[in-house]
Protein backbone atom coordinates (compact mmCIF):
# COMPACT_ATOMS: atom_id res chain seq x y z
CA UNK A 1 0.00 0.00 0.00
CA UNK A 2 1.46 2.84 -0.78
CA UNK A 3 2.45 5.58 1.76
CA UNK A 4 2.66 8.50 -0.42
CA UNK A 5 -0.27 10.83 0.12
CA UNK A 6 -1.92 12.48 -2.71
CA UNK A 7 -1.75 16.32 -2.22
CA UNK A 8 -0.28 18.50 -0.15
CA UNK A 9 -1.08 21.59 1.46
CA UNK A 10 0.17 24.74 3.27
CA UNK A 11 -0.05 24.10 6.68
CA UNK A 12 -0.47 27.69 7.61
CA UNK A 13 -3.10 27.83 5.19
CA UNK A 14 -4.85 24.20 5.39
CA UNK A 15 -7.48 25.40 8.06
CA UNK A 16 -8.55 28.63 6.58
CA UNK A 17 -12.50 28.94 6.72
CA UNK A 18 -13.51 28.42 3.04
CA UNK A 19 -10.47 28.35 1.46
CA UNK A 20 -9.70 25.27 -0.42
CA UNK A 21 -5.96 24.44 -2.03
CA UNK A 22 -3.53 21.59 -2.23
CA UNK A 23 -0.49 20.42 -4.50
CA UNK A 24 -1.12 17.24 -6.45
CA UNK A 25 1.87 14.43 -5.88
CA UNK A 26 3.06 11.77 -8.01
CA UNK A 27 0.62 9.39 -6.06
CA UNK A 28 -1.82 10.56 -8.47
CA UNK A 29 0.15 10.72 -11.92
CA UNK A 30 0.94 12.95 -14.01
CA UNK A 31 -1.98 16.11 -14.17
CA UNK A 32 -0.39 17.64 -17.36
CA UNK A 33 -1.96 17.56 -21.05
CA UNK A 34 0.64 19.82 -23.00
CA UNK A 35 2.81 16.46 -23.25
CA UNK A 36 1.12 13.87 -21.94
CA UNK A 37 1.02 10.03 -23.68
CA UNK A 38 -2.10 9.62 -22.38
CA UNK A 39 -4.27 12.40 -22.20
CA UNK A 40 -7.53 10.65 -20.69
CA UNK A 41 -4.80 9.38 -17.74
CA UNK A 42 -3.97 12.81 -17.29
CA UNK A 43 -7.87 14.07 -17.05
CA UNK A 44 -8.33 11.26 -14.83
CA UNK A 45 -5.43 11.97 -12.02
CA UNK A 46 -6.92 15.42 -12.43
CA UNK A 47 -10.37 14.32 -11.32
CA UNK A 48 -9.11 12.06 -9.01
CA UNK A 49 -6.94 14.96 -7.22
CA UNK A 50 -9.97 18.00 -7.33
CA UNK A 51 -12.17 14.81 -5.28
CA UNK A 52 -8.83 14.08 -2.62
CA UNK A 53 -9.94 17.90 -1.87
CA UNK A 54 -13.32 17.30 -1.94
CA UNK A 55 -14.21 19.01 -4.56
CA UNK A 56 -15.92 15.89 -6.71
CA UNK A 57 -18.43 17.99 -9.31
CA UNK A 58 -16.16 20.87 -9.70
CA UNK A 59 -15.63 22.37 -13.51
CA UNK A 60 -11.90 23.13 -12.89
CA UNK A 61 -10.90 26.80 -14.48
CA UNK A 62 -6.86 26.22 -15.86
CA UNK A 63 -4.69 28.52 -16.17
CA UNK A 64 -3.02 28.79 -20.20
CA UNK A 65 0.65 30.03 -18.09
CA UNK A 66 2.66 32.15 -20.66
CA UNK A 67 5.47 32.96 -17.69
CA UNK A 68 4.19 36.37 -17.60
CA UNK A 69 2.32 38.93 -15.13
CA UNK A 70 -1.00 38.34 -16.82
CA UNK A 71 -3.75 38.54 -14.07
CA UNK A 72 -7.48 37.11 -14.81
CA UNK A 73 -10.57 37.59 -12.66
CA UNK A 74 -12.71 34.32 -13.22
CA UNK A 75 -16.53 34.43 -12.07
CA UNK A 76 -17.87 31.07 -13.46
CA UNK A 77 -16.24 27.89 -13.41
CA UNK A 78 -14.85 25.96 -16.17
CA UNK A 79 -12.61 26.33 -19.23
CA UNK A 80 -8.87 27.30 -19.86
CA UNK A 81 -7.74 31.46 -19.44
CA UNK A 82 -5.21 31.55 -21.75
CA UNK A 83 -2.16 33.47 -21.83
CA UNK A 84 -2.52 34.68 -17.94
CA UNK A 85 -0.15 33.59 -14.75
CA UNK A 86 -2.73 34.32 -12.18
CA UNK A 87 -6.19 33.52 -11.60
CA UNK A 88 -8.10 35.34 -8.46
CA UNK A 89 -11.75 34.42 -7.72
CA UNK A 90 -14.03 35.84 -5.35
CA UNK A 91 -16.85 33.08 -6.35
CA UNK A 92 -17.53 29.84 -4.09
CA UNK A 93 -18.01 27.06 -6.85
CA UNK A 94 -14.93 27.88 -9.42
CA UNK A 95 -11.74 25.92 -8.87
CA UNK A 96 -8.80 27.50 -10.10
CA UNK A 97 -5.93 24.96 -11.43
CA UNK A 98 -2.38 25.18 -13.13
CA UNK A 99 0.24 22.67 -13.38
CA UNK A 100 3.92 23.06 -12.57
CA UNK A 101 7.21 20.63 -12.49
CA UNK A 102 9.63 23.25 -10.96
CA UNK A 103 8.26 26.36 -11.00
CA UNK A 104 6.26 28.00 -8.26
CA UNK A 105 2.45 27.87 -7.42
CA UNK A 106 1.61 30.25 -4.67
CA UNK A 107 -1.75 30.46 -3.47
CA UNK A 108 -3.40 33.99 -2.09
CA UNK A 109 -5.92 34.83 0.25
CA UNK A 110 -8.24 37.02 1.54
CA UNK A 111 -9.60 35.76 4.56
CA UNK A 112 -12.01 38.96 5.38
CA UNK A 113 -13.12 39.65 1.76
CA UNK A 114 -13.44 35.57 0.77
CA UNK A 115 -10.96 36.11 -2.38
CA UNK A 116 -8.50 33.55 -3.26
CA UNK A 117 -5.85 33.46 -6.07
CA UNK A 118 -3.06 30.95 -7.97
CA UNK A 119 -0.13 32.37 -9.36
CA UNK A 120 2.13 30.30 -11.71
CA UNK A 121 5.78 31.63 -10.90
CA UNK A 122 8.89 30.37 -13.07
CA UNK A 123 11.97 32.54 -13.56
CA UNK A 124 10.49 34.53 -16.47
CA UNK A 125 7.21 35.50 -14.26
CA UNK A 126 9.47 36.17 -11.65
CA UNK A 127 11.01 38.50 -13.15
CA UNK A 128 8.24 40.24 -14.82
CA UNK A 129 6.70 40.91 -11.39
CA UNK A 130 3.84 37.94 -11.46
CA UNK A 131 3.25 37.85 -7.84
CA UNK A 132 3.35 41.92 -7.27
CA UNK A 133 1.11 42.00 -10.30
CA UNK A 134 -1.76 39.52 -8.22
CA UNK A 135 -1.53 41.16 -5.23
CA UNK A 136 -1.95 44.39 -6.44
CA UNK A 137 -5.10 42.85 -8.95
CA UNK A 138 -6.86 41.47 -5.35
CA UNK A 139 -6.60 44.88 -3.57
CA UNK A 140 -7.44 46.98 -6.85
CA UNK A 141 -10.27 44.53 -8.27
CA UNK A 142 -11.52 43.07 -5.05
CA UNK A 143 -9.82 45.83 -2.33
CA UNK A 144 -8.41 43.15 -0.36
CA UNK A 145 -6.22 44.55 2.67
CA UNK A 146 -5.04 41.52 4.18
CA UNK A 147 -3.64 39.26 1.85
CA UNK A 148 -2.23 35.68 3.03
CA UNK A 149 0.51 34.05 0.69
CA UNK A 150 1.49 30.64 0.35
CA UNK A 151 4.52 29.08 -1.36
CA UNK A 152 4.13 25.91 -2.73
CA UNK A 153 6.45 23.32 -4.02
CA UNK A 154 9.05 24.62 -6.36
CA UNK A 155 13.00 24.07 -7.26
CA UNK A 156 15.41 25.49 -4.38
CA UNK A 157 18.26 27.94 -4.66
CA UNK A 158 20.13 24.99 -4.21
CA UNK A 159 19.63 23.21 -7.23
CA UNK A 160 18.29 25.71 -9.25
CA UNK A 161 21.64 26.75 -11.77
CA UNK A 162 20.74 29.15 -14.20
CA UNK A 163 23.74 31.02 -17.15
CA UNK A 164 24.55 34.24 -16.11
CA UNK A 165 22.31 35.93 -19.30
CA UNK A 166 19.48 34.57 -16.30
CA UNK A 167 21.31 35.57 -13.06
CA UNK A 168 22.29 39.27 -13.92
CA UNK A 169 18.33 39.87 -14.58
CA UNK A 170 18.10 39.53 -10.51
CA UNK A 171 18.81 41.40 -7.89
CA UNK A 172 21.92 39.56 -6.39
CA UNK A 173 20.46 39.02 -3.30
CA UNK A 174 18.59 36.54 -5.13
CA UNK A 175 21.70 34.53 -6.87
CA UNK A 176 24.41 32.83 -5.26
CA UNK A 177 27.80 31.50 -6.32
CA UNK A 178 27.99 27.59 -5.49
CA UNK A 179 31.40 25.88 -6.98
CA UNK A 180 31.36 28.46 -9.77
CA UNK A 181 28.19 27.93 -10.78
CA UNK A 182 24.64 30.51 -10.50
CA UNK A 183 22.17 29.44 -8.53
CA UNK A 184 18.34 31.57 -8.27
CA UNK A 185 16.74 31.55 -5.42
CA UNK A 186 12.99 31.70 -6.90
CA UNK A 187 11.14 31.25 -3.50
CA UNK A 188 12.68 34.10 -1.88
CA UNK A 189 12.75 36.73 -5.07
CA UNK A 190 8.95 35.78 -4.64
CA UNK A 191 8.70 36.22 -0.82
CA UNK A 192 10.05 39.25 -1.45
CA UNK A 193 7.42 40.82 -3.70
CA UNK A 194 4.85 39.44 -1.82
CA UNK A 195 6.25 40.99 1.39
CA UNK A 196 7.10 44.06 -0.49
CA UNK A 197 3.23 44.40 -1.33
CA UNK A 198 2.24 43.61 2.38
CA UNK A 199 1.03 40.21 2.26
CA UNK A 200 1.87 37.70 4.75
CA UNK A 201 4.02 34.89 3.80
CA UNK A 202 4.61 30.75 4.26
CA UNK A 203 6.54 28.56 2.65
CA UNK A 204 5.72 24.90 2.06
CA UNK A 205 9.42 24.72 1.79
CA UNK A 206 9.80 21.80 -0.44
CA UNK A 207 11.98 21.67 -3.18
CA UNK A 208 10.73 19.43 -6.37
CA UNK A 209 14.03 18.64 -7.46
CA UNK A 210 15.45 17.10 -4.38
CA UNK A 211 11.48 15.01 -3.07
CA UNK A 212 10.73 12.81 -5.12
CA UNK A 213 6.95 13.76 -4.06
CA UNK A 214 6.94 16.27 -7.30
CA UNK A 215 7.80 16.07 -10.48
CA UNK A 216 10.65 18.01 -11.32
CA UNK A 217 11.77 19.13 -15.36
CA UNK A 218 15.20 19.93 -14.11
CA UNK A 219 15.66 16.00 -12.61
CA UNK A 220 13.71 14.25 -15.11
CA UNK A 221 11.87 16.40 -18.10
CA UNK A 222 9.48 14.10 -19.26
CA UNK A 223 6.79 16.35 -19.40
CA UNK A 224 5.38 15.17 -15.96
CA UNK A 225 3.19 17.33 -14.21
CA UNK A 226 1.97 17.77 -10.99
CA UNK A 227 -1.59 20.70 -10.46
CA UNK A 228 -2.29 23.04 -8.06
CA UNK A 229 -5.88 23.89 -6.88
CA UNK A 230 -7.13 27.09 -5.72
CA UNK A 231 -10.96 27.19 -4.48
CA UNK A 232 -13.60 28.83 -2.50
CA UNK A 233 -16.37 27.08 -0.65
Amino acid sequence: MSTTPAALHVPELADEPGLVHGFSTVALGSVGLKHAADPDAALAARRAFAGVLGLDSAELTTMGSVHGASVARVDKPGGSVDDVDALLTNRPGVALFATYADCYPIVLWDPELKVAGLVHAGWRGTRAGVATAAVRHMQDEYGSRRIKAGIGPGICGRCYEVGEEVASQFDGRFVAQQNGRLMLDLATANRAQLEDMGASVFDIGICTKEHYLFPSHRRHPDGTRFGAIVALR
